[in-house]
């Protein structure tokens, strides 16, 4: 087995063990990984993607790559299929250990790099960490949560957050007061440890960018996303933000509420509005992402009927 630098190869090379990504993300995250693919296959084309591929007679079975974003490095992904092209994520392995080691040292080593971040959503919560842990990186265990959408389903309804405050949904011109929001909701919150754009307004505006216009988290839906504004005051004081990961799926990107305006209801209002939109228009499943640490977001959703399906790991470097 070799590891070779990505960039020596062409989309034709790496496309079946893809193929065989995306059948994993379905099965595990019930999300539709081929937008994510096909970007990932343009990159290689082009030869900008940085990152290792495993190599075992000629055939790619195993790959690592990352990104750079100024001063910080982000690893996006990491994946290794076993003989029969299935991964095997609840487990490390050898070749997932190898692929990490040589992204971390080339991203560490790397000049002007001071930060590193990896959230890894198919690898179950430990199963990767020890290349991290050796490298002084801190985790942070996640939850990937699910709820049911079926008509019988309880969803929970929308609550009256009060008189000054107004539901609608989102539109083009809410960039700059989401990111605002954003970053006042997360200031010494410990997901701004775990995603550093969060502590800027300039990082949550690239936060914003990601999520609405590229295919990473899938496809944004306006139609399920959703902002609370202070009527007198005509500012953002919340929002929910939600992308279609399939057919009949919708994974909430980003909801947050100003400090001040906790305790109103405005979370389980928004989170209601978005099950509800996505439920109208005959979708499955609602799912999300939160800190185990987070306490009070973590029993918020298991009250609205959110369950955990799996927990994965966040780490973050510090040089």
């Amino acid at each position: 087995m070799e590891i070779l630098d990505l960039r020596h190869f062409s989309s034709v090379d790496l496309r079946p063990l893809l193929e065989g990504e995306t059948q994993v993300w379905s099965r595990l995250l019930s999300w539709d990984y081929r937008g994510s693919a096909e970007m990932i296959l343009r990159y290689v084309d082009a030869k900008i993607l940085p990152g290792y591929a495993a190599i075992e007679r000629g055939r790619i079975f195993g790959y690592s790559f990352f990104v750079y974003e100024g001063s910080k490095g982000v690893i996006g992904d990491l994946f290794v299929a076993d003989g029969d092209g299935r991964s095997t994520p609840a487990a490390a392995n050898p070749v997932e250990t190898r692929l990490l080691t040589h992204v971390i040292e080339t991203l560490q080593q790397s000049p002007g790099i001071h930060r590193i971040e990896a959230q890894l959503l198919v690898h179950e919560a430990g199963s990767v960490a020890r290349p991290f842990l050796d490298e002084g990186f801190y985790r942070y265990p996640r939850l990937f949560m699910v709820l049911p959408l079926s008509a019988e389903a309880e969803i929970g309804s929308a609550v009256d957050a009060g008189s000054d405050i107004e539901i609608r949904r989102w539109t083009e011109q809410d960039y700059q007061g989401a990111a605002a929001v954003i970053t006042a909701s997360y200031r010494g919150h410990i997901d701004s440890a775990i995603n550093d754009q969060y502590r800027s307004l300039s990082g949550s505006l690239r936060f914003l960018n990601n999520i609405v216009r590229f295919p990473g988290c899938g496809v944004f839906d306006a139609d399920s996303s959703f902002v609370a504004l202070n009527r007198s005051r005509g500012e953002l004081v919340g929002l929910i933000l939600c992308s279609r990961v399939k057919h009949d799926v919708g994974h909430v990107t980003q909801v947050c509420v100003l400090p001040e305006y906790r305790g109103r209801h405005l979370g389980q209002d928004l989170l209601a509005r978005t099950a509800i939109a996505l439920r109208q228009r005959d979708f499955n499943l609602l799912s999300l992402t939160v800190t185990e640490g987070n306490h009070r977001a973590v029993e918020l959703y298991k009250r609205l009927g959110f369950s955990i399906k799996r927990i994965f790991d966040a780490f973050v470097w510090e040089g």
